[in-house]
């Protein structure tokens, strides 16, 4: 079974309980949560990605050179 530490500052003592089943589901629950919350952060990551690239092609295919493109969008 999973345990968590316990460290007292003012002792120096340290101690080991097991988790509680409530514990064990709010540590479940929070790992779900920020997993999704990454995917959701890596897809917009990726939409601004290709929609950089889209926009950079669209400038270079109405006649910018790169120079010109980069002086615009960095």
């Amino acid at each position: 079974m999973a345990t968590k530490l316990e460290f007292n500052c003012a002792t120096g003592e340290t101690t080991y309980t097991e988790l509680t089943d409530e514990e064990i589901a709010a540590n479940d629950a929070a790992t779900a949560a920020a997993l999704a919350a990454q995917a959701e952060i890596d897809t917009i990551q990726a939409k601004a990605a290709t929609d950089a690239a889209a926009g950079k092609a669209k400038l270079k295919e109405l006649g910018l050179s790169d120079d010109q493109i980069a002086a615009l969008v960095g």
